[in-house]
């Protein structure tokens, strides 16, 4: 068995199990409320992410090396396997970590939007976004150079898996962590993964509906496998409370974007009439009257 297939099997294997926690505590049933516009998204990008871009960074990575810089094949292949994921977390965690914060600007958001279209919490949304996101993502591509320098297969392999594993655990309709928070044994604990790793009471503020309830906290807590990062650049936001809502404002005032608008914007531009996807278009701010609009 090759590095790839342990990969897909331990991502298969995480995948099932969030969505076996969600319908087992009823969570999906009780609070996803997905269209087929919402489902043609997240379908599409996964297959997108998975068969297009990913491959095409690795590729397109591998043959400029070859081209431009043949020497530094494999100058890294001698690194111990904790330097090598030391590296994967500068060049690909806090690469995205600035990424992601960088795209909650008005320049970057159109392309970012659709993650948070989501009117619900779900490991189905964690690969939602717009197609470009990803193929101008910085930390994709700096994956693509480290493993062409000689980082392990599968030393990255199983970073994913563990950096995946966080990142639907936060995004997951089943909030693993609300009960721990309840067990005073585990308070110490919580208290430094909370600051450590994503979770999903601090992810899903950030995709909060609004942030004048003292718990959603859209414009921080923009960490996807570390929140330190979040600690560090003082973007986070801690309440171990959940919002009532998630979503965009301006999708419930004037509908939702079409899901081909959301996931090919600019090549494709929305003809709604209060919209970021398309050109002249702005970010809703909750802080405008609604009169207005």
């Amino acid at each position: 068995m090759n590095v790839t297939q342990i990969q897909a099997i331990l991502i298969l294997s995480m995948i099932l199990g969030f969505a076996a926690m969600e319908f087992i505590s009823r969570r999906y049933q009780n609070t996803v409320t997905a269209t087929a516009n919402d489902t043609k998204i997240e379908l599409f990008m996964f297959i997108s992410l998975v068969a297009i871009t990913q491959p095409l960074a690795m590729l397109t990575t591998a043959k400029l090396g070859t081209w431009l810089a043949p020497e530094y094949k494999d100058a890294l292949a001698d690194w111990p396997w904790w330097a090598m994921v030391g590296i994967l977390l500068l060049c690909d965690d806090l690469t995205q970590y600035w990424w992601h914060r960088l795209s909650h600007s008005p320049l970057l958001w159109p392309l970012h939007r659709a993650h948070h279209s989501a009117a619900y919490m779900s490991i189905r949304i964690t690969y939602r976004n717009n197609f470009f996101y990803y193929l101008m993502m910085p930390g994709l591509w700096f994956a693509g150079i480290l493993l062409y320098m000689g980082v392990s297969g599968m030393v990255y392999a199983l970073y994913m898996v563990v950096k995946l594993g966080v990142i639907m655990g936060a995004h997951c309709a089943w909030r693993w962590d609300e009960p721990l928070y309840k067990i005073r044994a585990l308070r110490p604990l919580m208290w430094v993964l909370e600051r450590t790793i994503s979770t999903p009471a601090t992810h899903w503020a950030h995709h909060a509906i609004t942030q004048k309830d003292g718990v959603g906290h859209y414009k921080g807590n923009f960490g996807n496998l570390l929140f330190i990062w979040d600690i560090i650049f003082g973007s986070a936001y801690i309440t171990r409370k959940y919002p009532k809502q998630v979503g965009l404002k301006d999708d419930q005032l004037f509908g939702q974007e079409h899901w081909y608008h959301q996931m090919f914007f600019p090549l494709l531009q929305s003809k709604r009439e209060f919209s970021a996807l398309k050109k002249g278009g702005k970010i809703y701010s909750e802080d405008e009257p609604l009169a207005k609009h």
